[in-house]
């Protein structure tokens, strides 16, 4: 896979996922934009892409639930490169809550950045993405696919970023832009203890999760990395529309 002269703008950058699709990427030739919230943590990703390509990345700052960052965002990467040839939405947060003990106010933070920072990120760059006959990588969720308890508004969200994603592919796809998206199952990331897990909880959630993954294990956020780098690459030239389970087959699995 190639990714020589092309731009990647990339939200969730600074940590997880996003942080090893970015480095990833890199490796592959990419010309990285970096988008997310913690300052520290994204100058941490953009270091480690410093050591690969020799080259500094664009390093945005920016919160996805706020309307000017969005387009700062946008703008800020045109200005330096002139193009957007791949979009990978990452950024994501998780909370816990039932429909019992749910609220509002925790549904618009979820679906604020899960899905209307995704909807506005995407809707500005698609005329940059039809110019280069690019293509957009979104990240959802297992959750997306089947039903968990106990994560009402994450699931919720990620649901609609499926159907966002093969809406989209859809209406872009005699432009020449697809649009597709990994779904991962449990991977070791900090999302689940910014999610509210202690130390402890996080131990033992990741033991059980042997048992809820047909191949008995979590995943590594390099092992999601490399299914994005191949939806995004041109060896996926015929495939769009596509919601990617990366869960050790949990997607598949019932209850005994």
């Amino acid at each position: 896979m190639d990714f020589s002269d092309k731009v990647v703008l990339i939200t969730g950058a600074s940590s997880g996922i996003g942080a090893a699709a970015a480095v990833y990427l890199a490796k592959l030739g990419g010309q990285l934009v970096l988008v997310g919230r913690n300052v520290e943590k994204l100058q941490e990703t953009a270091a480690k892409i410093q050591a690969v390509k020799g080259k500094t990345p664009l390093a945005l700052q920016a919160d996805m639930t706020n309307d000017q960052d969005v387009k700062r965002v946008v703008d800020d990467t045109i200005k330096k490169y002139g193009k957007i040839n791949v979009l990978i939405n990452n950024a994501g947060v998780l909370e816990t809550g039932t429909i019992e003990n749910t609220s509002m106010e925790q549904y618009d933070r979820v679906m604020n950045t899960n899905v209307r920072g995704v909807y506005q990120l995407t809707m500005l760059a698609v005329p940059y993405l039809i110019a280069t006959k690019g293509n957009i990588v979104n990240v959802s969720s297992v959750n997306g696919i089947r039903s968990f308890p106990g994560v009402l508004s994450y699931n919720i969200s990620k649901a609609a970023i499926d159907q966002f994603t093969r809406c989209v592919a859809l209406e872009l796809a005699l432009k020449g832009v697809r649009c597709n998206s990994v779904n991962p199952g449990v991977i070791v990331t900090d999302i689940h203890k910014r999610g509210g897990m202690n130390d402890e909880t996080y131990a033992k959630f990741l033991e059980h999760c042997r048992t809820t993954h047909a191949l008995g294990r979590v995943g590594q956020v390099e092992e999601v990395a490399y299914a994005i780098a191949f939806l995004a690459s041109d060896h996926a030239s015929f495939t769009t529309g596509v919601n990617l389970p990366v869960d050790g087959g949990r997607h598949a699995m019932c209850p005994r």
